[in-house]
């Protein structure tokens, strides 16, 4: 009996030491795909086996969406790029681990104690954990399907995140896509379509809006696993003025005096075939591929666009070493192996993006992958009609606005395309020349002489010169013997000296903007001067707005779709203007560079801005003319409202009062600004513009200036209110300092006794607008700003509301 009861409690020991099957046994008959992964197809149970060849050696996993979901709002585009990950394959008995090694914090050491020490103190990541079910020769076979079906893009995440319903992936729609499963001998490429299904039933606007069916959604997640690059390529510092995106880690091996974070810059890896020469051919050229889903004349823009880096690198001292071509039809875009430039399909228009691949250990990019949106060239094409009034009968022959559109389009295919190669954006390059594809560019559009839109110089035909200077510092490749840094350094110093900037995102986009030379969208040297340019325009546009704004035949309603990218013209630019209102100079310098460090703007250059900007919330300025309002019927059936019209508080009528209600809230909204606020009381003691002086400008121009009749009266009244809102705000707003809030609380008692004379001898809606203000007086805590009728979007829309 006790032999037996042995025997029993063996048996499970046996079973588990018994030899496995080999892999030629176990994958008999299925179709084999051999590359730097082998893995297997077996076409009865849909599952694909990974033959593990490679243990404890580092690899690039990279995952992608071939097949996105058509929603800008949600994100989830067609040929997304998720996380890039170095990992590897850990055996422990028969399971093997898929292991991500923890590069944020390394000890650039010879020590291997040393560097042990730092990988034991950092977690690892395990991404996956597979168990072997066949051996051959030091070769494990291990079953892949649920890793490569797994929701690897967050999916669901990205659309709960959004409100738009709880999907959940659903194995049982979900399987191998094989027409883009394939393997090489340096990467091996995998394909699933994977199903999302509702679980509770609600679902967002922005899902019913691209999906067949809201209750299940299909995209494709791509898997590649690719050979990691070889050890002789040499990564570069970062250096704060170069304008290249860094990659940062903590090294622990560093001295005590020297900083623990490194820093490298991202770029592709390119050499000279003669580095002595001053001009040599590269080893091997960068080669980006356009989607060969493109149609005319795009593609050919979108072509010409990015061909202009090749100015950049011969600059740089390279022969031909840039080129774009079409993607072949026998190409897959996601493999890893072919730099893309992606035309890509949304329901609305949205923003165009450039990514990368990058080798986290060195900063070097494996694969660039720009996404442009494919509505936002009939945006533009939108705005240009706009400013032209163009359809006398229809399209016009000369169809300025179509070329305008492909100017845009080559400017953003080098723009995205600038980011994969490893630029950031530069927006201070508007006032030195158009110096830097890399900055939004506003079309530049005059009046002329005669009286007509210029439309000569709408945007740049070329690579910029601080372009040049930044590939110039990145990849130049330097003779034996070079002492590198001083060479970098002097690039750097020598582009300054010419008046060439580099001022990059956080200056540019921050509310309460600082820097007067850096902003999205705008033009001109000077922000004001160039403001008064923009306002000549918009002007002109209005003038001539009417129903040569839409082709014959489409719904006269429609003239809304055209009217508001002209009447928010100068949005850009007066955002721009107001920088300079408590602005300060400065650059990025280095210790010993020589360059400006700050300089605080005259009080004199703050005052002309500031009348600049007073100069827009004008009632004349901000009044939609009757005539153009009486040619905007209700839409018609078939014709909803959307986003990009003006909001209204007029039922289906048009409303002449809300536009004007936003235009003067926009400046009003970057000027209270409580940084700026902060910053003008400060600068005030040193000679700048203070509060109370912008402040009392602004009540000189609105409720203190002359009364008007008519509609502009009313755009008169409702201005001062959006004042007065944003002055009770600022006053209890405890962002701001006490010394702000003492100025405003000032402020309004002057203003409170100036309406209460003026009430005396009001009458009508005049003596009502007074009373409210008063009232309103009584509870600034009430006031909130920016509640006004927001304007719509203008730069493309974002993934946020």
């Amino acid at each position: 009996m006790r032999k037996s009861i042995l025997l029993l409690l063996l048996l499970p020991l046996f079973t588990t030491a018994q030899k496995l099957p080999s892999i030629e046994e176990k994958t008999n008959g299925l179709k084999k795909y051999e590359g730097y992964f082998n893995f297997y197809w077996d076409e009865n149970t849909g599952k694909v086996w990974l033959e593990v060849d490679k243990l404890e050696t580092e690899f690039l996993y990279v995952v992608s969406l071939p097949a996105g979901l058509g929603s800008n709002d949600i994100g989830l585009d067609r040929g997304l790029l998720g996380e890039d990950r170095v990992v590897k394959f850990n055996k422990v008995g028969r399971k093997i681990l898929l292991i991500q090694p923890n590069y944020s914090y390394r000890a650039l050491s010879n020590d291997a104690a040393e560097k042990r020490a730092v990988e034991q103190a950092f977690a690892q990541t395990t991404v996956w954990g597979f168990t072997t079910e066949a051996e051959s020769n030091g070769k494990f076979l291990v079953d892949a399907t649920d890793f490569l079906m797994r929701d690897a893009m967050k999916v669901s995440n990205s659309i709960r995140r959004m409100r738009q319903g709880n999907y959940v992936l659903d194995k049982t729609r979900s399987a191998m896509y094989l027409a883009r499963t394939k393997n090489f001998p340096l990467n091996s490429e995998l394909e699933v379509t994977v199903t999302y299904t509702n679980s509770d039933g609600e679902v967002g606007n922005f899902v019913q809006s691209v999906a067949p069916s809201t209750e299940a959604i299909t995209l494709r997640i791509h898997h590649s696993l690719v050979q990691l690059p070889d050890n002789n390529y040499k990564p570069r510092l970062f250096d704060p003025r170069s304008s290249f995106i860094p990659v940062s880690f903590y090294d622990y091996a560093s001295p005590v005096s020297d900083p623990i974070e490194k820093q490298y810059i991202i770029r592709h890896r390119l050499k000279k075939k003669d580095p002595s020469a001053a001009k040599s051919e590269a080893v091997k050229p960068i080669i980006y591929y356009l989607d060969n889903g493109t149609p005319e004349p795009i593609r050919s823009a979108l072509l010409d666009g990015g061909k202009w880096w090749n100015q950049a690198f011969e600059a740089a001292g390279y022969t031909n070493a840039f080129d774009v071509r079409i993607l072949p039809d026998s190409a897959d875009p996601m493999d890893i192996r072919y730099n893309m430039i992606n035309w890509v399909h949304r329901s609305t228009r949205g923003w165009s993006y450039g990514a990368s691949v990058v080798d986290p250990r060195t900063g070097e990019i494996i694969k660039g992958q720009v996404s442009l949106g494919s509505l936002r060239v009939r945006q533009d094409y939108l705005i240009f009609s706009g400013l032209l009034s163009p359809y006398e009968t229809g399209i016009p022959a000369n169809d300025k606005m179509l070329q305008a559109a492909l100017a845009r389009l080559r400017q953003l295919s080098a723009h995205e395309i600038g980011h994969t190669i490893g630029l950031m954006h530069n927006y201070a390059a508007s006032v030195s020349n158009r110096a830097s594809v890399m900055d939004y560019p506003h079309p530049t559009i005059r009046v002329n002489a005669a009286g007509e839109m210029d439309f000569s110089s709408v945007y740049d035909d070329k690579i910029g010169d601080w372009d040049k200077v930044a590939v110039t510092w990145g990849y130049r490749d330097f003779p034996a013997g070079t002492n590198e840094k001083t060479a970098l350094n002097t690039i750097i110093t020598e582009a300054n000296k010419k008046g060439l900037q580099f001022i990059s995102d956080r200056d540019a986009r921050a509310p309460g903007g600082l820097h007067p030379q850096a902003h999205l969208w705008d033009n001109g040297a000077n922000a004001a001067d160039e403001l008064k340019e923009v306002m000549k325009v918009r002007s002109k546009a209005l003038q001539q707005f009417g129903e040569k704004n839409i082709v014959p035949g489409m719904p006269m309603a429609m003239l809304e779709d055209a009217l508001v990218p002209v009447y928010f013209y100068h949005r850009y630019q007066i955002e721009a203007a107001t920088k300079l209102v408590g602005g300060m100079y400065y650059n990025y310098a280095l210790r010993g560079d020589g360059q400006l460090i700050t300089k605080m703007l005259s009080k004199e250059e703050q005052r002309k801005a500031l009348n600049a900007i007073v100069d827009c919330i004008d009632p004349k300025v901000l009044m939609i003319p009757d005539r153009i309002a009486a040619l905007i019927p209700p839409r018609p059936s078939g014709y909803g409202s959307s986003r990009e019209l003006f909001r209204k508080r007029t039922g289906l009528s048009f409303d002449q009062l809300s536009p004007a209600e936003t235009g003067a809230d926009l400046p009003f909204s970057f000027l209270f600004n409580s940084e700026r606020l902060s910053r003008m009381v400060q600068q005030e003691v040193n000679g700048g513009l203070g509060v109370a002086e912008m402040i009392q400008v602004l009540i000189d121009k609105t409720w203190k200036a002359p009364r008007r009749t008519g509609m502009e009266a009313l755009i008169q009244q409702q201005t001062e209110q959006v004042l007065l809102t944003y002055l009770l705000a600022a006053s209890v707003d405890e962002n701001n300092s006490f010394l702000v809030r003492a100025v405003l609380q000032k402020a309004l008692s002057d203003l409170k006794k100036q309406i209460d004379l003026q009430l005396k001898t009001a009458t009508g809606i005049t003596a009502g607008h007074l009373q409210l203000a008063l009232e309103r007086m009584k509870n600034p805590k009430d006031a909130k700003p920016t509640l006004h009728k927001e304007a719509p979007p203008g730069a493309p829309i974002g993934c946020e509301e």
